[in-house]
């Protein structure tokens, strides 16, 4: 076994890691100091750790893998194993994962494929609870919740503070809007926009994430033009083109133009349609 201590700048950080006696950690490998390794836990020898991340016992990290600063890994995760695609053959993609993330147990990431960007990527303060998958060349933005045994087909994209409850599937190709909210064991199949409700299978939407909104500072003008946009969407019974144009006129300010913006991405975006 070997422990890896390569990349660090002197005098970058003082906290003092430690790899457990059993731990496997390839010689190639790159952690930083203050990386902590747990007993059995095995690191490849593409992957890099950044300052202050954790890795439980019995954890696998490997394929060609960046994990960023303050990440904790629990026990018994999978970290950067292939992608779950038959067409894959070995080419040589990525995983991509910020900072501050909790990966909780039993938890699978794989890699990127060749047929998309080659990269699967997570990016900063998710909370993965136990049993989720994320599969190839995902996009998870940053502050989510996944909860336990959220599945992500491969080519998911899952936008900053998206919660998605537990059991909860989502078709590959699907993109979960900003500031969602999806309720337990849902089938997600076609894009949710931002800022929504939603649950079941068939899925439905169910209203806005309002508590969501207000949790994360939302002003009372901020939720307003976000209601206006579910009722020219949901309300009104208008085509999605027509009720387009009309969220566009929204943008009358900053913060409404901000949050239009996001909501027009994603219609703009939208290959599988949505729900609705």
């Amino acid at each position: 076994m070997h422990h890896a201590r390569r990349g660090l700048k002197a005098g970058a950080h003082t906290a003092v890691g430690s790899i457990h006696p059993t731990a496997i950690v390839d010689a190639a490998a790159q952690l930083d100091a203050s990386v902590q390794v747990g007993p059995y836990a095995v690191i490849g020898p593409h992957v890099v750790i950044g300052a202050g991340s954790r890795v439980g016992a019995h954890a696998v990290i490997e394929g060609r893998t960046t994990i960023g600063a303050g990440n904790h890994i629990f026990q018994f995760a999978s970290v950067g194993a292939p992608p779950q695609d038959k067409k894959y053959a070995g080419e040589p993609t990525e995983l991509i994962i910020g900072e501050r993330n909790t990966i909780r147990e039993f938890c699978t990431i794989n890699t990127g494929t060749a047929q998309d960007r080659g990269v699967t990527s997570v990016g900063d303060d998710n909370w993965i609870m136990a049993y989720v998958h994320i599969a190839h060349d995902c996009r998870v933005g940053n502050g989510t919740v996944l909860a336990n045994n959220a599945t992500l087909a491969g080519h998911v994209q899952v936008d900053d503070f998206a919660i998605i409850g537990g059991l909860t599937g989502v078709h590959q190709f699907t993109r979960v809007g900003a500031y969602v909210m999806a309720g337990f064991a849902s089938h997600i199949s076609q894009d949710v926009p931002p800022f929504m409700m939603v649950d079941g299978n068939p899925l439905a939407v169910r209203g806005l994430n309002l508590e969501g909104l207000r949790r994360r500072g939302f002003s009372a003008g901020r939720v307003a033009a976000i209601k206006q946009m579910h009722r020219l969407l949901y309300r009104q019974g208008l085509t999605l083109a027509a009720a387009r144009v009309a969220i566009a006129e929204l943008a009358v300010d900053d913060e409404a133009r901000q949050d239009v913006a996001r909501m027009l991405a994603l219609l703009d975006a939208s290959s599988r349609g949505i729900a609705r």
